[in-house]
């Protein structure tokens, strides 16, 4: 798929380095924005509307891939950078795996008939909820990074991202406590479920929890930008 842009990479690194970057995660995020509806979908059995949701998170996917892919192949060996060049690759390896994850929720879905049990729907819509809070947090960070180009890193917008990445690590603390809490209620309830559909949900639930682990990684990552 082409990459929906009017902007050559080029001119992004021109601009700014971290335009492609930037560029990446809001297409990421935007794979993670439609998990929400492809669980509703799930919850109300509208196969149909399943299908659209978890298609259009492939689709964003393989944007995302293309965007990265683009960057690797055209990011000069000879630009002169503020952050190490490994490290702005190995932070795209980060968001990308962000919709990886996202992808392998959506074909799980789509390749087996799923029911969400009733004893899940509550704890899973506050996975579901911390899961797009983290995310969030992490496309806001990366947002950052022309401002905290333009101070060198420091000052009063190093401590305002060190600020943002301190919440993302609380919020991945608090989310390990709701998966533990959703793991919990599963196997509480496993002996009245098809064991093949519990293995899934084991399955499905420590995919979400994996976007939050991805999410800390992210904010980890620009950690090393702002402490060099």
């Amino acid at each position: 798929m082409d990459i929906k842009s009017t902007t050559p990479f080029s001119g992004l690194f021109r601009s700014s380095p971290f335009k492609p970057v930037q560029e990446h995660m809001r297409t990421v995020f935007s794979c993670i924005c439609f998990i929400p509806p492809l669980m509703d979908a799930l919850y109300r059995q509208d196969r149909d509307q399943m299908d659209e949701f978890g298609h259009k998170i492939i689709e964003l996917e393989t944007e995302a891939d293309t965007i990265k892919q683009t960057f690797r192949l055209n990011m000069p060996y000879t630009l002169l950078l503020p952050v190490d060049r490994e490290d702005l690759l190995s932070l795209m390896s980060d968001q990308d795996r962000m919709a990886d994850i996202t992808e392998d929720i959506a074909k799980t879905l789509l390749f087996r008939n799923m029911e969400v049990p009733d004893s899940l729907k509550d704890i899973l819509d506050e996975l579901l909820e911390g899961t797009m809070e983290i995310s969030v947090a992490a496309k806001d960070i990366v947002e950052q990074l022309d401002e905290l180009l333009q101070v060198g890193f420091r000052g009063r917008e190093q401590k305002k991202v060190s600020e943002m990445i301190a919440g993302v690590r609380r919020s991945e603390h608090n989310i390990d406590d709701i998966l533990f809490r959703t793991k919990k209620t599963l196997f509480e309830n496993e002996k009245g479920l098809d064991p093949v559909s519990v293995m899934f949900w084991y399955q499905l639930i420590d995919l979400l929890g994996s976007i939050s682990d991805q999410a800390e990684n992210v904010a980890d990552r620009l950690l090393l930008f702002i402490s060099k």
